[in-house]
């Protein structure tokens, strides 16, 4: 039993309002939401209290096991450098995403995943994470192995949610191929022979699996209850596709009419934090903030940059009318959360998780003071 907390004097950011008031917590969760100030309890001045925030897609994690090319860091203490990083950006459930299958960047070697799983698993039971790490395995389907990876997980009820990807040349993310020489032809240094063979050879691959490995893993998904993730969307006939696979998650639409389509069928359309901060892709692809505009915008990931995901709400709720910042923070904490089956957090609400931020609005960027999971003091 935790003994009782009171956070007062916060501006406390519900579902469709922002509150002067304080929130109680007794054992983990949400146990009374009181409106004005409060003689008790820690006194947050006048800053914001939101939900935890919950981030479906993370690449950042990669980006500490392997730093640079060919280096491979220790598995648990690239996990705690992860972890510190997402939690002190006020995400208290993330999913750390795993590669399956090798794609145009090589991808890792099968097993290795596998152990970076196990790693995180551990690290879990010697509460070394202050967030709660959930797993999302991003699929490329147009590899021949994507199977035999993802048969790692088999038995693994830490994997939530699965997205189904093709990074082949001239389609979706990479719908001319300008974009796609200069990402894999130009910064690689290939030659026009070499360059001409690797583009031959993926989009072998992708006509030969793409089709079966779709179906397939979205039939184990549906077995399991794992929640299926669509990719790069570009056209009408991906979102059918999409809607016959049972996705729930439109990750990354490159272009507006298939993320209006998607959003008219019932998926969350996901969009990076970054592109919103930025107010463009880093890919040439469609602005985040032209699908906001539209009504069109569900979720929010940080994608590559953790802060990202606590600062784009801001920036949403200051440039748009229409988008209120209990809206905007929606996009962070209760629809992805909702999207994925956690029904159990993302709003402050009586009889949920005390998963809590405290944040100070400083200028333009947010600043974190403190954050909660299941009323434990975690930062």
């Amino acid at each position: 039993m935790m003994p009782e907390l009171i956070l007062s004097n916060a501006r406390i950011v519900l579902d469709d309002e922002i509150m002067h008031g304080s929130v109680k917590i007794a054992d983990g969760k949400i146990a009374d939401i009181a409106e004005g100030q409060s003689a008790i309890g820690e006194d947050f001045g006048g800053d914001y209290l939101i939900p935890g925030l919950v981030e479906l897609h993370t690449d950042h994690l990669e980006q500490h096991y392997s730093p640079r090319p060919g280096v491979r860091w220790n598995k648990i203490s690239a996990i705690q450098a992860h972890d510190a990083q997402v939690v002190t950006s006020g995400i208290t459930t993330v999913f750390d995403c795993l590669r399956m299958g090798s794609d145009e960047d090589g991808g890792f070697e099968k097993g290795e995943m596998r152990d970076m799983a196990d790693a995180i698993q551990l690290a879990e039971r010697e509460d070394r994470l202050r967030a709660q790490h959930l797993l999302h395995l991003r699929c490329e389907v147009a590899s021949n192995n994507v199977l035999d990876h993802f048969a790692d997980f088999a038995e693994d009820p830490h994997v939530r949610l699965v997205s189904l990807m093709d990074h082949s040349p001239g389609q979706r993310q990479f719908q001319t191929m300008d974009q796609y020489t200069l990402y894999y032809k130009t910064k690689r240094g290939l030659t026009d022979e070499a360059f001409a063979r690797f583009v031959e050879s993926r989009l072998a691959l992708s006509q030969q699996y793409s089709s079966i490995h779709r179906d397939t893993l979205a039939s184990i998904c549906a077995e399991r209850g794992i929640t299926v993730a669509s990719h790069d969307d570009a056209t009408l006939e991906h979102v059918e596709e999409a809607k016959g696979h049972g996705v729930r998650l439109a990750e990354f639409p490159t272009s507006l009419h298939a993320a209006e389509a998607s959003h008219s069928a019932g998926m969350s359309v996901l969009m990076g934090a970054p592109n919103v901060v930025r107010g463009k892709s880093h890919s040439g692809n469609i602005a985040a903030r032209d699908l906001a505009e539209r009504g069109v915008l569900d979720v929010l990931s940080s994608d590559y940059v953790p802060l990202s995901l606590l600062h784009a709400p801001f920036v949403l709720a200051d440039d748009f009318e229409a988008i209120s910042l209990p809206k905007a923070l929606a996009m962070v904490t209760s629809t992805p959360a909702r999207t994925v089956g956690l029904d159990d957090r993302g709003r402050i609400a009586v009889g949920l998780r005390a998963d809590l931020v405290r944040v100070r609005r400083h200028q333009d960027v947010p600043v974190v003071r403190s954050v909660w999971r299941e009323g434990r003091r975690v930062a």
